[in-house]
């Protein structure tokens, strides 16, 4: 089991924590001073409290939260988010609202969810031609429907 060493940066951060034993998501708590209102269709920035530092060759997937997403229309703004293995400042989720209606984020309030994920670095050539290949160029929708 990897080790990650996480660092409160608010006395009222919440350490992440998985629903049971075997989710491979940790869930991100917002850290606030007061309530966060979110408008239809806009963006807001939630703290977590929180920096970590993650195991190098690894990075963290920040992904939305089924239940938040599906009953509330919120997700993080960028989809899915990248944490390097070398950043060490506060994890914030940019907070997306799909929905008409405006939301409200409290304190302690589950926003998201993280997931430790392994990475393989590239070193990237240049070449005046690639490999040939049965798809070939085909792009959206060229494999089937």
């Amino acid at each position: 089991m990897a080790q990650v060493q996480v660092k409160k940066l608010d006395e009222r951060a919440i350490l992440p924590t998985r629903g049971t034993a075997a989710a491979a998501g940790y869930d991100l708590y917002a850290c606030l001073s007061c309530e966060a209102e979110i408008p239809p269709h806009a963006t807001v920035k939630i703290g977590t409290g929180l920096s970590l530092a993650l195991p190098e060759g690894t990075f963290g997937a920040v992904f939305a939260r089924s239940g938040l997403a599906a009953k509330e229309g919120l997700r993080p703004a960028n989809c899915v988010g990248v944490c390097d293995s070398d950043y060490r400042g506060e994890y914030v989720v940019a907070l997306h609202n799909d929905s008409d209606v405006p939301r409200t984020v409290h304190h302690g309030e589950r926003i998201a969810q993280l997931v430790l994920l392994p990475y393989l670095p590239m070193e990237l050539t240049e070449v005046d031609a690639l490999d040939e290949t049965e798809r070939g160029a085909g792009g959206f929708g060229s494999t089937g429907k």
